[in-house]
């Protein structure tokens, strides 16, 4: 069974969906800008809550919004001298591309705020109705004292919340206000700015308002998983709750699920300490989509990933060796080495294929315990990695050995290791990627510059050795010590 840490209990608690269909609601970005790290975190960790939920048998269906109506999107608007819709639509154009990148799947729908404004209109309708609302000179807001449940997923007391998080308040709206608590459903249209029509008067959406609307659009009153980062913890989802609950009366999430912040050498990241970091610029400056995937699989959604140059650099080391290992086919079909059995001519012996049956199925069942055990993914890493490790061993025989002979009881034992990690790898979202080997060299060329090495390190130029080392290991080719007079080789 799978169990889920839920922010709304503060426990561990096992998952039963509501239906056949798991609705999950997904909160997205607010479409200004480039997505960076944090995103990256987040959606991948909700990516593979998604797909281990279908390997798992479970119909889904996976909803995620884009904020396209915001004071951020006006800002860079005037900076741009543009439009709020052409800022938006070329954001949400790049948020696709770091995404698809990522081999992030795509949500079954994506709504937009400025898509949804009448059902943002009707559920604020709803609440005014029912005294959860007030207006104000075009402004309406929501009455946070009368709502005695508030505050159930923060833990918070009242009294003592921060009501300005994220900076969105204005000093004007604060002094409209009967509590400093309350928080913006419509805002009164500013000069030269975009507006929609409501009973109001001309205006736009707060913020937290378009997702209960949506929400309720997509996949009804009560959904069974809500997502987002810690960040949206309070105000955003908090007033998600209370806004959702007090219209319809029904409890709006079963469970919350939220992601660790993403820290820089230690240190929050923040545009403000020049630490922070695009998915792009990453990206571009050459670590592989499925390395950056992989380093964030390596710790716990819950917890804070902190993002260091050692930390990627490990990871992506520890990536190309299951990359290596995902590739076997590619590498030995180019020297004209089949794998696959002939059925017509090639047997294996059944005892062989039942002890390399149990093998690969106890190996999937503690890959499935380590995700069910709240998305453990660094366990599940674990045993991606017993499973790639056979595979580059023989790679690596292979690559040493010319005209390498191999019985069937090998075959059969690499293809179903091979497809055992190619089907819990797609669990994860890691998928291959074209090893590119530059400046290849050949095993007389290798075995020249081991010598040259030994000599150096005889003459204690240890410094001439090093660099023989790292020059291999550029070329795709690491050195083994095994004593002073002899080291032997493997390709990586």
């Amino acid at each position: 069974m799978i169990k889920l840490f839920n922010t709304l209990s503060k426990n561990v608690e096992v998952f039963k969906p509501i239906d056949e269909v798991v609705k999950i609601y997904c909160c997205g970005v607010t479409v200004y800008d480039l997505c960076h790290l944090g995103h990256a975190r987040s959606y991948i960790a909700w990516d593979v809550l998604r797909r281990f939920l279908i390997y798992r048998n479970y119909k889904v269906k996976f909803v995620q919004n884009f904020t396209d109506i915001d004071d951020k999107i006006l800002k860079r608007a005037r900076e741009e001298n543009c439009s709020m819709q052409e800022v938006s639509q070329k954001n949400i154009i790049e948020f696709h591309k770091d995404m698809d990148s990522l081999g992030i799947m795509r949500a079954d729908s994506m709504p937009t705020a400025t898509k949804s404004i009448l059902s943002i209109v009707e559920l604020i309708r709803i609440l005014e109705s029912k005294g959860y609302a007030y207006s104000v000179d075009g402004d309406v807001y929501y009455s946070v004292l009368k709502n005695k449940n508030y505050g159930q997923l923060s833990n918070q007391n009242i009294q003592e919340q921060n009501v300005n998080q994220q900076g969105r308040i204005s000093v004007s709206e604060k002094s409209k206000k009967e509590a400093p608590q309350d928080f913006a459903l419509w805002k009164n249209a500013k000069v030269n700015e975009p507006s929609f029509n409501s009973p109001w008067g001309e205006g736009r959406p707060g913020w937290h308002i378009e997702c209960s609307a949506m929400v309720k659009d997509e996949l009804g009153e009560t959904i069974d998983i809500h997502l987002g980062g810690s960040d949206l913890i309070f105000p955003h989802h908090e007033n998600e709750i209370a806004q959702s609950e007090s219209a319809n009366n029904k409890k709006l999430a079963n469970y919350w699920l939220h992601n660790g912040m993403v820290n820089v050498n230690g240190q929050k990241m923040s545009k403000s300490l020049k630490n922070f970091t695009t998915i792009r610029d990453l990206l571009e400056s050459g670590t592989s989509p499925m390395a950056l995937r992989y380093f964030v699989l390596t710790v716990n959604y819950r917890k804070p990933l902190d993002f260091t140059d050692e930390a990627l650099k490990s990871a992506s080391e520890a990536w190309k060796n299951i990359n290596l290992a995902l590739s076997l086919f590619d590498i030995t079909k180019k020297e004209n080495l089949s794998i696959e059995l002939n059925e017509s001519n090639e047997f294996v012996e059944e005892k062989y294929k039942e002890i390399i049956n149990y093998e690969v199925s106890q190996k999937k069942i503690k890959f499935t315990n380590a995700l069910n055990n709240d998305l453990n993914t660094a366990g599940a890493i674990a045993i991606i990695y017993e499973l790639a490790k056979p595979l580059k061993n023989f790679i690596n025989q292979f690559q040493r050995i010319k005209n390498l002979e191999i019985n069937t009881n090998e075959k059969f034992h690499l293809r179903e290791t091979l497809k055992t990690l190619e089907e819990l790898t797609g669990v994860l979202g890691l998928k291959k990627e074209e090893i590119i080997i530059k400046n290849k060299i050949n095993e007389k060329q290798i075995l020249s510059l081991i010598n040259k090495r030994l000599i150096a390190k005889k003459e204690k130029d240890y410094a001439e050795a090093d660099k023989i080392r790292n020059s291999l290991k550029e070329k795709g080719v690491e050195l083994i010590d095994q004593s002073p007079e002899i080291t032997t080789w493997v390709r990586i």
